[in-house]
């Protein structure tokens, strides 16, 4: 039996600098599929229930964003499967300090994440 990838979505808010980097960061990262989004409307990408109910873990940069997807998207993901990192928005694009501080703290974040079972 093979196992899928781990479905990764990371959350800030406009999906220009936090999330965005985050995704360009882990996307070659095996046994994991990533993808980004924001919580405002205007997000270059913005966050979908579909998004949320492909994705096996939401990783939010900062509380806010958990908390507007546990409200927005009530139960689609579990409480256990929306992290947060507590990341401001200090950050531009891929810069080093942000880059430095996802290596740090995604790994052991998702370090005893799994797939989602199936409901099919």
């Amino acid at each position: 039996m093979t196992t899928r990838p781990l479905r990764v979505v990371f959350v800030c808010t406009h999906n220009k600098l936090r999330s965005l980097s985050a995704e360009v960061v882990f996307r070659d990262t095996p046994g994991w599929e990533v993808a980004s989004a924001g919580t405002d409307e205007r997000a270059t990408t913005p966050l979908t229930r579909d998004l949320l109910e492909w994705a096996d873990v939401a990783v939010c940069m900062q509380k806010r964003h958990r908390d507007e997807i546990r409200t927005r998207f009530r139960g689609v993901l579990p409480a256990e499967r929306l992290l947060t990192l507590g990341i401001p928005d200090d950050y531009e694009f891929m810069d080093a300090a942000l880059v430095a501080l996802l290596e740090k703290l995604v790994p052991g974040r998702l370090a005893r994440a799994t797939p989602r079972m199936s409901t099919e």
